[in-house]
Protein backbone atom coordinates (compact mmCIF):
# COMPACT_ATOMS: atom_id res chain seq x y z
CA UNK A 1 0.00 0.00 0.00
CA UNK A 2 1.28 3.80 -0.75
CA UNK A 3 2.04 5.83 2.12
CA UNK A 4 3.42 9.42 2.74
CA UNK A 5 6.46 8.79 4.27
CA UNK A 6 9.04 11.47 5.70
CA UNK A 7 12.66 10.93 6.30
CA UNK A 8 14.94 12.39 8.87
CA UNK A 9 17.17 13.77 5.54
CA UNK A 10 14.03 15.72 5.16
CA UNK A 11 12.56 14.43 2.11
CA UNK A 12 8.62 12.79 1.52
CA UNK A 13 8.02 9.72 -0.21
CA UNK A 14 5.67 7.19 -1.52
CA UNK A 15 6.21 3.90 -1.01
CA UNK A 16 4.90 0.39 -0.10
CA UNK A 17 4.18 -0.96 2.86
CA UNK A 18 2.51 -4.14 4.56
CA UNK A 19 -0.69 -3.81 5.11
CA UNK A 20 -1.29 -3.87 9.36
CA UNK A 21 -3.28 -6.65 10.92
CA UNK A 22 -5.60 -5.24 13.88
CA UNK A 23 -5.02 -5.57 17.95
CA UNK A 24 -7.73 -7.03 20.42
CA UNK A 25 -8.90 -4.10 20.54
CA UNK A 26 -7.94 -1.98 17.49
CA UNK A 27 -10.05 -1.54 13.54
CA UNK A 28 -8.00 -2.32 10.55
CA UNK A 29 -9.71 0.88 9.04
CA UNK A 30 -9.31 1.98 4.87
CA UNK A 31 -8.15 5.54 4.76
CA UNK A 32 -10.60 8.08 2.81
CA UNK A 33 -9.27 11.40 3.99
CA UNK A 34 -6.55 13.01 5.51
CA UNK A 35 -5.22 16.82 5.85
CA UNK A 36 -1.78 18.05 6.32
CA UNK A 37 -1.27 20.10 9.30
CA UNK A 38 1.52 22.21 9.71
CA UNK A 39 3.50 19.80 12.00
CA UNK A 40 3.50 17.33 9.24
CA UNK A 41 5.66 20.19 7.59
CA UNK A 42 7.82 20.60 10.48
CA UNK A 43 8.83 16.87 10.62
CA UNK A 44 9.54 16.86 6.86
CA UNK A 45 11.56 20.16 6.61
CA UNK A 46 13.85 19.65 10.51
CA UNK A 47 12.94 15.99 11.34
CA UNK A 48 11.63 17.12 14.72
CA UNK A 49 9.25 19.31 16.20
CA UNK A 50 9.98 21.01 19.77
CA UNK A 51 11.89 17.37 22.05
CA UNK A 52 10.36 14.73 19.10
CA UNK A 53 12.89 13.88 17.23
CA UNK A 54 12.84 11.88 14.08
CA UNK A 55 15.55 8.78 14.60
CA UNK A 56 14.24 6.57 11.22
CA UNK A 57 11.57 7.26 8.73
CA UNK A 58 7.82 7.98 9.69
CA UNK A 59 4.92 7.72 8.10
CA UNK A 60 3.28 11.22 8.41
CA UNK A 61 -0.52 12.34 9.35
CA UNK A 62 -2.81 12.71 11.80
CA UNK A 63 -6.19 14.41 10.50
CA UNK A 64 -7.81 11.62 9.14
CA UNK A 65 -11.26 9.69 8.73
CA UNK A 66 -11.56 6.01 7.37
CA UNK A 67 -13.88 3.21 6.84
CA UNK A 68 -13.57 0.15 8.83
CA UNK A 69 -12.66 -2.90 6.69
CA UNK A 70 -11.68 -5.15 10.01
CA UNK A 71 -12.32 -5.40 13.70
CA UNK A 72 -10.12 -7.31 16.64
CA UNK A 73 -12.14 -9.72 18.81
CA UNK A 74 -12.48 -7.47 21.56
CA UNK A 75 -14.46 -4.33 19.50
CA UNK A 76 -17.82 -4.47 20.07
CA UNK A 77 -18.90 -0.81 19.26
CA UNK A 78 -17.40 -1.01 15.48
CA UNK A 79 -17.99 -3.09 12.18
CA UNK A 80 -16.92 -3.29 8.97
CA UNK A 81 -18.45 -0.49 6.98
CA UNK A 82 -18.51 2.45 9.35
CA UNK A 83 -16.80 5.58 8.80
CA UNK A 84 -14.93 7.01 11.60
CA UNK A 85 -12.60 9.91 12.90
CA UNK A 86 -9.70 9.29 14.17
CA UNK A 87 -8.33 11.01 17.51
CA UNK A 88 -5.18 10.29 17.16
CA UNK A 89 -3.77 10.61 20.41
CA UNK A 90 -4.24 8.39 23.85
CA UNK A 91 -3.29 7.86 26.61
CA UNK A 92 -1.44 3.96 27.61
CA UNK A 93 -2.09 4.13 31.10
CA UNK A 94 -5.37 4.79 32.93
CA UNK A 95 -3.28 7.36 35.59
CA UNK A 96 -4.44 10.37 37.48
CA UNK A 97 -4.84 12.86 34.31
CA UNK A 98 -7.21 10.08 33.21
CA UNK A 99 -9.41 9.62 35.92
CA UNK A 100 -9.83 13.30 36.05
CA UNK A 101 -10.32 13.46 32.67
CA UNK A 102 -7.45 15.59 31.09
CA UNK A 103 -5.96 12.76 29.03
CA UNK A 104 -4.25 14.96 26.87
CA UNK A 105 -1.49 15.47 29.70
CA UNK A 106 -0.71 11.89 30.52
CA UNK A 107 3.24 11.38 30.18
CA UNK A 108 2.63 8.54 28.27
CA UNK A 109 0.50 8.95 25.18
CA UNK A 110 0.73 6.81 21.97
CA UNK A 111 0.58 10.12 19.28
CA UNK A 112 -0.02 8.99 16.04
CA UNK A 113 2.47 10.62 13.59
CA UNK A 114 4.56 11.88 16.36
CA UNK A 115 8.02 9.95 16.63
CA UNK A 116 8.27 6.67 16.97
CA UNK A 117 4.83 6.14 15.71
CA UNK A 118 3.75 6.47 12.33
CA UNK A 119 0.20 8.04 10.68
CA UNK A 120 -2.06 7.55 8.79
CA UNK A 121 -1.68 9.25 5.61
CA UNK A 122 -1.81 5.87 3.86
CA UNK A 123 -4.22 3.66 2.07
CA UNK A 124 -4.91 1.73 5.49
CA UNK A 125 -4.11 2.04 9.04
CA UNK A 126 -4.82 0.14 12.35
CA UNK A 127 -5.77 2.32 15.35
CA UNK A 128 -7.38 1.65 18.71
CA UNK A 129 -11.41 1.36 18.04
CA UNK A 130 -12.12 3.60 21.41
CA UNK A 131 -10.73 6.47 19.95
CA UNK A 132 -12.33 6.02 17.01
CA UNK A 133 -15.51 7.91 16.36
CA UNK A 134 -18.58 6.95 13.96
CA UNK A 135 -19.21 9.36 11.48
CA UNK A 136 -23.23 10.31 10.63
CA UNK A 137 -24.01 9.87 7.12
CA UNK A 138 -24.58 13.75 6.70
CA UNK A 139 -20.68 14.41 7.64
CA UNK A 140 -18.66 13.39 4.99
CA UNK A 141 -15.11 11.80 5.39
CA UNK A 142 -13.55 15.04 4.35
CA UNK A 143 -15.47 16.98 7.07
CA UNK A 144 -14.38 13.83 9.53
CA UNK A 145 -10.83 14.35 8.69
CA UNK A 146 -11.53 17.85 10.00
CA UNK A 147 -12.65 16.96 13.36
CA UNK A 148 -8.94 16.74 14.76
CA UNK A 149 -8.15 20.25 14.08
CA UNK A 150 -11.35 21.21 15.06
CA UNK A 151 -11.22 19.84 18.46
CA UNK A 152 -8.08 22.40 18.86
CA UNK A 153 -10.08 24.85 18.32
CA UNK A 154 -13.09 23.45 20.37
CA UNK A 155 -10.57 22.99 23.72
CA UNK A 156 -8.90 26.03 22.62
CA UNK A 157 -12.23 27.94 23.17
CA UNK A 158 -13.09 26.13 26.13
CA UNK A 159 -9.60 27.15 27.51
CA UNK A 160 -9.97 30.62 26.37
CA UNK A 161 -13.38 31.42 28.44
CA UNK A 162 -15.47 32.26 25.49
CA UNK A 163 -19.03 31.86 25.50
CA UNK A 164 -22.32 33.86 25.02
CA UNK A 165 -21.07 37.80 24.37
CA UNK A 166 -17.76 37.50 23.90
CA UNK A 167 -16.03 39.93 22.65
CA UNK A 168 -12.56 37.73 21.15
CA UNK A 169 -9.65 38.93 19.25
CA UNK A 170 -7.98 35.78 17.35
CA UNK A 171 -4.18 36.31 16.19
CA UNK A 172 -3.46 34.24 13.35
CA UNK A 173 -6.09 33.49 10.22
CA UNK A 174 -4.61 29.96 9.04
CA UNK A 175 -6.44 26.52 9.60
CA UNK A 176 -6.23 27.00 13.54
CA UNK A 177 -7.51 30.37 13.51
CA UNK A 178 -9.94 30.26 11.36
CA UNK A 179 -11.81 27.25 12.97
CA UNK A 180 -11.26 29.29 16.15
CA UNK A 181 -13.68 31.78 14.14
CA UNK A 182 -15.50 28.93 13.43
CA UNK A 183 -16.22 27.60 17.26
CA UNK A 184 -16.16 30.76 19.01
CA UNK A 185 -19.13 32.18 16.83
CA UNK A 186 -21.22 28.65 16.84
CA UNK A 187 -20.00 29.16 21.14
CA UNK A 188 -22.23 32.77 20.72
CA UNK A 189 -19.74 35.67 20.32
CA UNK A 190 -20.91 38.58 20.07
CA UNK A 191 -17.93 39.66 17.81
CA UNK A 192 -15.31 38.59 16.64
CA UNK A 193 -11.85 40.05 15.59
CA UNK A 194 -9.13 38.39 13.56
CA UNK A 195 -5.50 39.86 12.71
CA UNK A 196 -2.94 38.35 10.22
CA UNK A 197 0.25 39.27 8.02
CA UNK A 198 -1.56 37.56 4.46
CA UNK A 199 -4.60 39.72 3.16
CA UNK A 200 -5.59 36.59 1.29
CA UNK A 201 -6.15 34.52 4.22
CA UNK A 202 -8.18 37.97 6.12
CA UNK A 203 -10.52 37.86 2.76
CA UNK A 204 -11.03 33.99 3.98
CA UNK A 205 -11.77 34.81 7.20
CA UNK A 206 -13.86 37.79 6.84
CA UNK A 207 -15.88 35.04 4.29
CA UNK A 208 -16.57 32.78 6.86
CA UNK A 209 -17.81 34.90 9.37
CA UNK A 210 -15.23 37.44 11.09
CA UNK A 211 -17.18 40.68 12.21
CA UNK A 212 -13.72 42.85 11.96
CA UNK A 213 -10.49 41.99 9.90
CA UNK A 214 -6.91 43.32 10.71
CA UNK A 215 -3.82 43.38 8.36
CA UNK A 216 -0.42 43.64 10.49
CA UNK A 217 1.74 45.64 8.48
CA UNK A 218 4.59 47.64 11.43
CA UNK A 219 2.80 48.14 14.23
CA UNK A 220 3.95 47.67 17.12
CA UNK A 221 2.06 45.32 19.75
CA UNK A 222 0.54 48.55 21.56
CA UNK A 223 -0.69 50.29 18.49
CA UNK A 224 -2.04 46.94 16.93
CA UNK A 225 -3.82 46.49 20.45
CA UNK A 226 -5.49 50.38 19.86
CA UNK A 227 -6.55 49.25 16.76
CA UNK A 228 -8.27 46.02 18.08
CA UNK A 229 -10.35 48.25 20.68
CA UNK A 230 -10.86 50.77 17.76
CA UNK A 231 -12.38 48.20 15.38
CA UNK A 232 -14.43 46.53 18.57
CA UNK A 233 -15.80 49.69 20.05
CA UNK A 234 -13.97 47.74 23.41
CA UNK A 235 -11.11 45.43 24.55
CA UNK A 236 -11.77 42.04 24.12
CA UNK A 237 -12.92 39.38 26.86
CA UNK A 238 -10.64 36.54 25.43
CA UNK A 239 -7.42 36.54 22.97
CA UNK A 240 -6.62 33.31 21.10
CA UNK A 241 -3.10 33.79 19.94
CA UNK A 242 -2.80 30.90 17.15
CA UNK A 243 0.79 31.97 15.81
CA UNK A 244 3.46 31.18 18.43
CA UNK A 245 4.98 34.51 17.66
CA UNK A 246 6.55 36.90 20.37
CA UNK A 247 4.90 39.79 18.49
CA UNK A 248 1.17 38.14 18.84
CA UNK A 249 1.94 37.04 22.53
CA UNK A 250 2.40 41.03 23.42
CA UNK A 251 -0.21 41.69 21.09
CA UNK A 252 -3.04 40.04 22.98
CA UNK A 253 -1.48 40.76 26.06
CA UNK A 254 -2.12 44.45 25.36
CA UNK A 255 -5.30 43.87 23.41
CA UNK A 256 -7.53 41.62 26.16
CA UNK A 257 -9.74 43.47 28.85
CA UNK A 258 -8.75 43.79 32.26
CA UNK A 259 -9.75 40.51 33.86
CA UNK A 260 -9.94 38.74 30.73
CA UNK A 261 -7.85 35.42 29.17
CA UNK A 262 -5.20 35.20 27.05
CA UNK A 263 -5.18 31.42 25.48
CA UNK A 264 -1.67 30.75 23.72
CA UNK A 265 -2.47 28.05 21.16
CA UNK A 266 0.57 28.10 18.63
CA UNK A 267 3.96 26.69 19.35
CA UNK A 268 6.99 29.11 19.07
CA UNK A 269 10.56 29.29 20.61
CA UNK A 270 11.18 27.38 23.87
CA UNK A 271 11.74 31.00 25.53
CA UNK A 272 9.40 34.12 24.95
CA UNK A 273 9.61 37.49 26.70
CA UNK A 274 6.42 38.62 28.05
CA UNK A 275 4.69 42.29 29.37
CA UNK A 276 3.80 40.10 32.66
CA UNK A 277 3.47 43.20 34.92
CA UNK A 278 1.20 44.48 32.43
CA UNK A 279 -1.16 41.55 32.65
CA UNK A 280 -0.67 40.84 36.32
CA UNK A 281 -1.70 43.91 37.38
CA UNK A 282 -4.86 44.22 35.36
CA UNK A 283 -5.26 39.99 35.93
CA UNK A 284 -5.50 38.53 32.55
CA UNK A 285 -4.82 35.19 32.85
CA UNK A 286 -2.19 33.85 30.34
CA UNK A 287 -3.59 30.32 29.57
CA UNK A 288 -1.92 27.35 27.73
CA UNK A 289 -3.20 24.14 26.43
CA UNK A 290 -2.22 21.15 24.88
CA UNK A 291 -4.18 19.14 22.08
CA UNK A 292 -7.65 18.69 23.26
CA UNK A 293 -9.69 16.27 25.26
CA UNK A 294 -12.92 15.03 25.07
CA UNK A 295 -13.75 16.67 22.11
CA UNK A 296 -14.88 14.70 19.43
CA UNK A 297 -18.49 13.79 20.21
CA UNK A 298 -18.85 17.89 19.84
CA UNK A 299 -16.82 17.97 17.09
CA UNK A 300 -19.08 15.56 15.19
CA UNK A 301 -22.33 17.01 16.75
CA UNK A 302 -21.07 21.11 15.45
CA UNK A 303 -20.87 19.60 11.60
CA UNK A 304 -23.97 16.80 11.70
CA UNK A 305 -26.13 19.87 13.11
CA UNK A 306 -24.26 22.47 10.34
CA UNK A 307 -23.90 24.79 13.29
CA UNK A 308 -19.87 24.90 12.01
CA UNK A 309 -19.28 24.46 8.25
CA UNK A 310 -15.31 23.54 7.33
CA UNK A 311 -15.79 22.83 3.86
CA UNK A 312 -14.88 26.22 2.51
CA UNK A 313 -11.63 25.90 4.29
CA UNK A 314 -10.54 22.99 2.25
CA UNK A 315 -8.67 24.75 -0.71
CA UNK A 316 -6.32 22.02 -2.40
CA UNK A 317 -7.30 18.07 -3.14
CA UNK A 318 -4.77 16.21 -4.34
CA UNK A 319 -4.23 11.80 -4.48
CA UNK A 320 -2.06 10.21 -2.44
CA UNK A 321 0.27 9.47 -5.19
CA UNK A 322 0.75 13.04 -4.91
CA UNK A 323 2.04 13.57 -1.93
CA UNK A 324 4.84 15.26 -2.54
CA UNK A 325 2.81 17.85 -4.42
CA UNK A 326 0.43 18.30 -1.40
CA UNK A 327 3.22 18.96 0.83
CA UNK A 328 4.77 21.44 -1.10
CA UNK A 329 1.28 22.88 -1.57
CA UNK A 330 0.88 23.41 2.34
CA UNK A 331 4.97 24.81 2.85
CA UNK A 332 3.92 27.25 -0.12
CA UNK A 333 1.17 28.32 2.05
CA UNK A 334 -1.02 28.50 -1.09
CA UNK A 335 -4.36 27.95 0.16
CA UNK A 336 -5.88 27.16 3.75
CA UNK A 337 -6.43 23.46 4.11
CA UNK A 338 -4.84 20.75 1.75
CA UNK A 339 -6.57 17.18 1.69
CA UNK A 340 -5.28 14.15 0.43
CA UNK A 341 -7.24 11.55 -0.91
CA UNK A 342 -6.51 8.26 0.37
CA UNK A 343 -8.99 5.94 -1.60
Amino acid sequence: MSQGVSRPTNVVTVEKRPIPEPGQNEVLLQMNAVGICGSDVHYWQHGKLGDFLMRKPMVLGHEGSGTVVKVGAGVQHLKAGDRVAIEPAYPLHNDDFCKSGRYNLSPRMFCCATPPYDGHLCRYYAHNANYCFKLPECVSSEEGAFIEPLSVAIHACRRGRVKLGSKVLICGAGPIGLLNLLVAKATGAAQVVICDLSSSRLEKAKEVGADFTILVTKETPQELAQEVEKVLGCMPDSTIECTGAEFCVHTGIYSTLSGGTVLLVGHGPALVSVPLLNAAIREVDIRGMFRYCNTYPMAIAMLASKKVDVKPLITHRFPLDQAVEAFETTKKRLGIKVMLKCD
